[in-house]
Parts: C-alpha cells; sequence; structure tokens
C-alpha cells in the first residue's frame, strides 16, 4: 500500500513540473510576439492638417508612388493601391493588391470595404482628403519640391516611425546622402542646364523649386535661367527659347513615355533649332527615365535612380 501511494505522488508531482514548464514556454513563446505586434498611436502633422496613427498597420492604402517605392523598399505589405499610374518598376502590385481606383478619382467604395488602418496620399488626392479621412486615418506624403530633400528626408522617416522601420530609413537616407555627395563634387560649376517636360509635341521648362528642380537645387547644376515660372505644369516654352539660353546641359523628361500617347521625346526635341545648341553639340541632351521623374518622385528607389541618372549624364 505504501509503495502505491509513493509511486501516485510522484505521478502527481511530474504533472506539476510538466505543467510549469509549459506555462514557461508558453510565455517565451507568447510574450515577444504579443510586444512585436503591439501598436502606439502617434499624430502626424503633415500638409493637410493632423493626423492620429497607429503604428504598425496592417492594411495600408497607398495613392502616392514615392511612398510606394518607400515601403517597398522597407518590404512592407500593402492592400491597395491605383493599378493605373504605376511606374513600371512597381507594376507587380496590380497582381498583389486591390485596386484602389484612380489618381484622382479614389475608388470610395473599394477603400471603405477594405477598412484600411491608414491611407496615404500627395497632391492628386488632396481633394478627397475630407472624404478618404472618414474611412481612416489619412496623411499627406507628397513631396515640397520648394525643399526636395528635406521634405523627402522627412517623409522616409516617418514612414520608418509608422512601420517600424526607423533603423532601415536611417542607413538608406545616408546611402542616398552619399550618392548626391558624390554627384556635387562632379558637377561642373562653369556650364548651366534647363529641363524641359516633352508632352504631346510640345514642352515645358522647369527651374529651380520646381517639380524636377532637385537637379539645380540638390544636385547643384546651375539653372540656365532661374526666373522660370514654378508650377506643376511647368513653364510652357518655345524651341527658340531654348536656343536662346544655349544649355550645356537640357535635361529631357518624356511625359509620352509612360502615358503612350503623343511623339517620343528625341524627335520632338532634336529638331533643326535645337541642334544648334551646345547641348546638341557636346552630346548634352539627356534623356530621364519619367518611371522616376514623373510618376514616383520622393521614393527612396527613385531618388537614388535620379542621382544616377544625373551622374551619368554629367560630362
Amino acid at each position: 500500500m505504501i509503495k502505491k501511494i509513493s509511486v501516485l505522488l510522484l505521478i502527481a508531482m511530474l504533472a506539476v513540473v510538466a505543467v510549469a514548464c509549459g506555462s514557461d514556454k508558453d510565455k517565451e513563446e507568447t510574450g515577444p510576439k504579443k510586444e512585436s505586434a503591439k501598436s502606439e498611436e502617434m499624430t502626424v502633422k503633415h500638409q493637410l492638417g493632423e493626423t492620429k496613427v497607429k503604428t504598425n498597420p496592417k492594411k495600408v492604402v497607398v495613392f502616392d508612388m514615392g511612398a510606394l517605392d518607400t515601403l517597398d523598399k522597407f518590404g512592407v505589405e500593402v492592400a491597395a493601391v491605383p493599378h493605373d499610374g504605376l511606374p513600371k518598376y512597381l507594376s507587380s502590385y496590380k497582381d498583389t493588391t486591390e485596386n484602389a481606383g484612380g489618381l484622382k478619382e479614389p475608388d470610395f467604395e473599394k477603400i471603405n470595404e477594405l477598412a484600411p488602418d491608414l491611407i496615404l496620399i500627395s497632391g492628386r488626392q488632396s481633394e478627397a482628403y475630407e472624404e478618404l479621412s472618414k474611412i481612416a486615418p489619412t496623411v499627406f506624403v507628397g513631396v515640397d519640391t520648394t525643399k526636395y530633400m528635406e521634405s523627402f528626408k522627412e517623409n522616409v522617416t516617418l514612414l520608418g516611425k509608422i512601420f517600424g522601420k526607423e533603423d532601415e530609413a536611417a542607413k538608406e537616407l545616408a546611402t542616398v546622402e552619399e550618392h548626391i555627395n558624390a554627384l556635387k563634387e562632379k558637377v561642373p560649376a562653369d556650364k548651366k542646364g534647363l529641363i524641359v517636360l516633352a508632352n504631346g509635341g510640345k514642352i515645358s521648362a522647369y527651374g529651380p523649386d520646381s517639380r524636377f528642380g532637385i537637379i539645380h537645387d540638390v544636385f547643384g547644376v546651375p539653372a540656365v535661367d532661374d526666373k522660370l515660372e514654378v508650377s506643376t505644369h511647368g513653364q510652357s516654352v518655345s524651341f527658340e527659347y531654348i536656343a536662346e539660353k544655349n544649355p550645356d546641359y537640357l535635361f529631357v523628361v518624356d511625359r509620352d513615355a509612360v502615358v503612350g500617347d503623343g511623339a517620343a521625346a528625341k524627335e520632338t526635341v532634336e529638331n533643326d533649332i535645337v541642334k544648334n545648341t551646345k547641348a546638341f553639340k557636346e552630346g548634352n541632351i539627356i534623356y530621364l527615365d519619367p518611371n522616376y521623374w514623373y510618376l514616383s518622385g520622393g521614393g527612396l528607389e527613385s531618388v537614388d535612380e535620379m542621382v544616377n541618372e544625373i551622374s551619368k549624364g554629367i560630362k
């Protein structure tokens, strides 16, 4: 009888130990997971107001291509984007996300169905800000071209904070800064440049503080004309204007290459009038990839590629 009781006591003790070990293991397994999934609230000040945002959002709708570029670099999953107007290098999002509607006409019904935790927008969706804010926290992350690098860095840093990628954001920004500094060192101070957008056989020019003004303001290429109108669409100019200004470098953004209409930029720009310029004679007409310059400026990859293109073009 005593032996039987001893065996029963031993079994009971082993059961208690097993339960205790199991509890410790559960704590070890569930503790870190709960901690990593924890979400905090932060207030974001942006161009259109202030928005309370929860960190580590699960469902994100992105309209700004620069922000999409950066999130892609971070490896952050996105729930929906506008499928029309995606840069070629981000075209895979057509297969992995819901269609959020047009760049200027968001699909409010679809977005509402998705019940997102965060919506990221820029200039083309500004008028829809109030309506989108009724669906989910909405933040404006468009780049301010009058202070391009400051705005770009703020946006990348903000996205890093929201998605728990702060170290990665800092590292990527440092790399971009390093490439910009290297570019500045090779830009000749005595040669001036002009930036034009080719669109359906017509051209518009951009100067400092403009949509493409990063070439002058940040990369350090002197502007052949610093009195150009600052606007999203640029200042409409003639080919005679280009000949008169006679730039050493002519930077061309080919809008038609991404919207699929009009004459090719090379045919439009390299006419008999422009062939008299120093830029043409010295082989310094530089065609810029509109996927980076026109569709998605302000992203980690796009800005770095913009630096790379100017660096390759400068002689």
